[in-house]
């Protein structure tokens, strides 16, 4: 079944509660509001905790503890078999499961139909010289990027600059970034003079290093640039914008029945492809500001008009 009420918004949040409630043999009443305040609407706050201390729904006792003995599991639907079964065929899945744990999702999944193919979807609009993710080397340095950032600890990172100079650096990794123009991974660094980026494909080791406090850490974001665009939502443009431009953070307010205001925040670095993912939208996407950019695009699209004449 592909819905289902146990996968609604209530049953989401009732049973983070139960889970709480059976983790710590009870759970008090700041915690329920806590937890409906982080996942539920405006109205679950009028509904869900007076239903559980009135016994109406009787999961919790008068003194928050539960009869329930395990926290509640939630089935996969076929519909999410289908979906995972379709990830595990991307190439890059290897670069976020280990061996034994990849072999034993596609066990799990081995009746499954994938959800679609990895050559249903065609990249006309990005370089072809993405990172080596079939690379046993890579994705090693790739797994050890992430522990160093799931736990919160240093990094020695040997790599080639662009200049093919070779470079041993100790430092805090901030974040991995991917360019889905690039098909390529990039670390971000902090710590030294200035942060840095790091193309992950150049890095040749990297070794994890002792822990380190992150309120102790300052976040470099230099280099952050933001666009503002006028969108006019026909043809369905506002949820196309709000998916092309998903890894983006961004601000988004509406003006009238049709008209939004869109601001973009990228780095600097990025925005060459920033810059041809707003053209791809057309008359829908008007720059506002900075001047900078729109006469960037204004230069694109006369160099464009001027080879289209030329050809013909």
């Amino acid at each position: 079944m592909l819905f289902h009420e146990i996968y609604g918004s209530y049953y989401q949040i009732v049973s983070l509660i139960i889970e709480e409630a059976v983790k710590k043999q009870h759970i008090a009443l700041d915690d329920i509001y806590r937890i409906v305040g982080d996942y539920g609407f405006g109205e679950s706050f009028l509904h869900i905790p007076d239903a559980l201390r009135s016994g109406e729904w009787k999961l919790l006792a008068e003194d928050g503890s539960t009869p329930i003995q395990s926290a509640p599991h939630m089935p996969l639907t076929t519909m999410q078999k289908r979906w995972l079964k379709a990830i595990l065929g991307d190439r890059r899945i290897g670069l976020f499961l280990a061996g034994e744990e990849e072999r034993k999702l596609r066990e799990q999944l081995e009746e499954a139909d994938a959800l679609y193919a990895q050559d249903a979807i065609v990249y006309f609009d990005r370089y072809a010289d993405g990172d080596p993710y079939g690379d046993e080397a890579y994705r090693e340095n790739f797994r050890t990027i992430l522990k160093a950032l799931y736990d919160k600890r240093r990094l020695k990172i040997q790599f080639t600059s662009q200049r093919g100079k070779r470079h041993t650096w100790r430092a805090v990794p901030q974040r991995l970034e991917y360019s889905a123009k690039d098909d390529k991974f990039r670390l971000r660094i902090i710590g030294r003079l200035r942060p840095d980026t790091i193309n992950v494909a150049r890095i040749s080791k990297c070794e994890l290093l002792d822990a380190y406090c992150a309120s102790g850490i300052k976040e470099y974001s230099d280099g952050e640039e933001r666009v503002v665009l006028a969108l006019v939502d026909e043809r369905n443009a506002l949820e196309r914008a709000m998916l092309h431009f998903s890894n983006l953070k961004k601000e988004t307010q509406r003006l009238d029945d049709r008209r939004y205001r869109l601001t973009l925040h990228y780095y600097k670095e990025d925005e060459t492809e920033i810059l041809i993912r707003v053209m791809s939208f057309g008359p829908m996407i008007k720059v506002i500001a900075p001047a900078s950019f729109a006469g960037q695009m204004r230069d694109r699209l006369k160099r464009q008009y001027q080879w289209k004449n030329a050809d013909a």
